[in-house]
């Protein structure tokens, strides 16, 4: 099928390579470097799968930054693009998917759009109206920074957000891409499908949020957070996924999701979203106060990504870290590969690792690394099993 990708961030690339696999592909995006290192065969972003099939794999692949040529003879349009969520609406901001979808359809009107990009719970059957046309449907994505793709060759669900056959020829297509056989399959309402989403983050969230408020009580107490969540896990209903105790939960989608459904529970009896928003607040106030506690002149911050591997530090909770930090006059320098910049909000950034780890009197560290086990005795972690 001819298919065209919009978007070509983690979630639009995997698709992109995974669907070129047996389709014919285009991959749309506005920024040329992008297009150029699709078409060259190179990922721009930090994914081993990606890496190892667009290079290695005969993918009927190509970028394009025309939209006319993307969308002209597509049968389906996968929306893959950002939806932020703005703190003034207290909404996500759909500007872009809106402004896609009323390309495609005056470009394109028979073709199916998939949005994959995140919105909030009732998007579709109000964009639908606003913006003339019948052909969208939703199709949440679960997807890890960083093994995208991965978790496409091997997803733990597929989920399409309508019942009818065009629905489930998307879902045919992811399937077979698919590495994993057997993956559970769901139709649902667009609606639905939207919760689905949401809810599901939110509930990833409030394992995260647990996992820290007991790290935070272990710490305080002086009690050995490994030997508590250890016996904790151990309880198969509970499980030892997502129990590494960190900064706070950040990234791409959890930090706006969870705000985003905390918004659809406006008019709805609820205790427990807002509490988890709050609980990612509290815990980056504990870090920082532990680091302030003792009385460092410069702070260094190793890393602002939020897991090892990784090149993303959009919104990673280091940052709420350091905003805090400077706002009590500390220096902070920040030691980051994945930054050209001199400086990264004001804080500079140090190229050079000894160079950094002699200026720090306090390294903050999200997830230790070997790299500074020579100044163990300067780092702040609350990393207790060293792993994401």
């Amino acid at each position: 099928m001819r298919i065209t990708i919009v978007g070509i961030g983690y979630v639009g690339l995997s698709l992109a390579v995974l669907l070129a696999l047996d389709n014919e592909v285009t991959a749309f995006d506005v920024m040329q470097s992008k297009v150029d290192a699709v078409n060259d065969r190179i990922s721009p972003v930090s994914d081993v799968e990606v890496e190892e099939y667009i290079t290695s794999k005969p993918l009927n692949l190509r970028g394009t930054t025309d939209s006319f040529v993307a969308y002209k003879d597509a049968e389906y349009i996968i929306v893959a693009v950002p939806t932020n969520y703005d703190p003034v609406l207290n909404f996500f901001d759909t500007s872009i998917v809106d402004a896609v979808i009323a390309d495609v359809v005056a470009i394109n009107p028979n073709a199916v759009i998939v949005v994959k990009s995140t919105v909030p719970v009732g998007y579709t059957e109000s964009a639908k109206k606003r913006l003339g046309t019948d052909n969208i449907i939703f199709s949440p994505e679960f997807l890890r920074e960083g093994q995208a793709l991965y978790d496409n060759l091997y997803p733990s669900r597929i989920i399409v957000g309508e019942k009818s056959e065009r629905a489930k020829v998307f879902g045919s297509l992811l399937l077979r891409g698919a590495l994993k056989k057997d993956v559970p399959v769901l139709y649902t309402g667009s609606t639905e499908a939207e919760a689905v989403k949401l809810f599901a983050n939110t509930f990833l969230a409030l394992r995260v949020s647990f996992f820290n408020e007991l790290d935070t009580y272990a710490e305080i107490r002086g009690l050995d957070t490994a030997q508590i969540i250890e016996g904790v896990c151990y309880d198969p209903r509970i499980g030892t996924t997502y129990n590494n105790p960190s900064f706070g939960y950040g990234g791409y989608c959890l930090p706006k999701d969870t705000k985003q459904l905390r918004a659809n529970f406006r008019d709805v009896p609820s205790n427990l979203i807002e509490a988890i928003v709050d609980a990612n607040r509290t815990r980056k106030d504990h870090i920082a106060e532990q680091i302030l506690a003792k009385n460092p002149e410069v702070v260094g911050i190793y890393r602002l990504t939020m897991k090892v591997s990784s090149d993303n530090f959009r919104q990673s909770s280091v940052q709420g870290v350091m905003k805090r930090l400077k706002a009590k006059g500390i220096t902070v320098i920040v030691y980051e590969p994945a930054l050209d910049e001199e400086y990264f909000y004001n804080s500079k950034v140090m190229h050079d690792l000894e160079e950094f780890l002699k200026k720090s009197d306090v390294i903050v560290a999200n997830r230790f690394s070997p790299e500074l086990e020579g100044v163990r005795d300067k780092v702040y972690t609350r990393d207790i099993f060293r792993r994401d």
